[in-house]
């Protein structure tokens, strides 16, 4: 009987695994047939980029931004204090740039969420009717602005998000970046088969001031922990498509040891699990590497073989053809292994309601509201 449902499952979750691969290839031929005809116009675009603390990686993230190719546009780096140790880096690397409409602006914000808190402030300064936002250690391509712009002038979009793909110094962020390349990346191209309207991350978020002004501002949702989720879903709610720009960003993970991605990977999981409790209660499925193994504890040798290779597959296209990371080619018959990795995440997010973010302990509530931010 177990051996039976073991197999069930296995079927479903090869299902997923076949949707998966059908729908990262769909995006890899779009991108690469169908590419994107430049916009009629290329508006003015405000770049809103909160900043917290010195990061690795975070001037090279910075000085992409400095290099765009893009006719009109400024960048606002956000901090919420003065005495914040990036400054005096970023303020010597724009300098360098006076050409660039760039600056650093301080923030003052009693928001739970200080990011948004931060984002509110800036959004104020800004000049431009286009936004975007993006995370401090977001590394982007020179012709980003031009690609996001493409994106939103498409009918009914309101707004852009990107695919990401990470790299790290440390074993513990590689295997982290490799699950994010052949495992989180592909479930979001997946979404909108399922009628997932509402996504969005913290990679990129592009979209026009008059669909902010219509949500509330930043400061309608400053006191979640999803501030993307936030942003996308409100805007999906009037009417508008969320769309992924063609090109991937960069990020850096800075994780330097296991715990560290464990509390990184279970803040997200916690996340999802308040923000969508419905799909992140359907997540085992996405872990095929997990039925495999547990297939080929029951005997079902076929099954478990067919899992394996399925998934291994699916996160070698996905990861290196769409994202562009080779690890998930190299490493391919090893993907399957993250999926007991994030089974354990899933299981552990049931069991709780706080997260750790930036040195603070978070409480969750409902729907992801920040109930307590605390220092430990």
């Amino acid at each position: 009987m177990i051996a039976w449902l073991l197999l069930a499952a296995a079927a479903v979750a090869l299902l997923y695994q076949s949707g998966a691969l059908a729908a990262a290839a769909a995006f890899h031929l779009k991108t690469r047939l169908l590419p994107q005809r430049p916009p009629a116009a290329l508006p003015p675009i405000s770049i809103l980029k909160p900043v917290y603390g010195l990061d690795p990686q975070l001037e090279e993230a910075v000085a992409s931004h400095l290099a765009l190719d893009y006719p009109e546009y400024e960048l606002l780096l956000g901090f919420q204090r003065p005495d914040d140790p990036a400054i005096p880096v970023l303020g010597q690397l724009l300098a360098k740039h006076p050409e660039r409409h760039a600056r650093i602006e301080i923030i003052r914000t009693e928001a739970k969420n200080a990011k948004t808190g931060v984002l509110e402030g800036l959004s104020r300064l800004a000049r431009h009717p286009v936004i975007v936002v993006n995370d401090a250690d977001i590394t982007v391509p020179k012709d980003y602005l031009r690609r996001l712009a493409a994106s939103l002038e498409q009918p009914g979009v309101g707004v852009v998000t990107c695919l990401y793909r990470a790299r790290a110094s440390s074993l513990a962020g590689c295997f982290e970046a490799l699950g994010i390349a052949t495992d989180f990346m592909p479930s979001a191209l997946v979404a909108p088969f399922v009628g997932v309207r509402e996504f969005g991350f913290g990679s990129t978020l592009c979209f026009r001031r008059a669909d902010l002004e219509a949500i509330g501002g930043f400061r309608a949702f400053d006191d979640y922990i999803a501030d993307d989720y936030q942003l996308a879903s409100r805007i999906a709610a009037l009417g508008k498509r969320a769309v992924f720009a063609e090109i991937p960003v960069l990020t850096y993970l800075a994780d330097p040891d296991w715990r560290a991605v464990w509390r990184h990977q279970l803040r997200w999981a916690r996340t999802i699990r308040y923000s969508r409790p419905g799909g992140f209660a359907g997540m085992p499925v996405t872990h095929a590497g997990l039925w495999a193994l547990l297939n080929l504890a029951a005997g079902n040798l076929g099954a478990a073989a067919a899992l394996w290779l399925a998934r291994s597959v699916m996160g070698a296209f996905a990861g290196f053809a769409v994202l562009g990371h080779w690890p998930a080619l190299a490493a391919a018959p090893l993907i399957p292994l993250w999926d007991l990795f994030a089974f354990a995440i899933w299981a552990a997010a049931w069991c709780g309601n706080t997260a750790w973010w930036r040195g603070h302990r978070i409480r969750l509530g409902p729907k992801g509201r920040i109930l307590e931010n605390q220092v430990p």
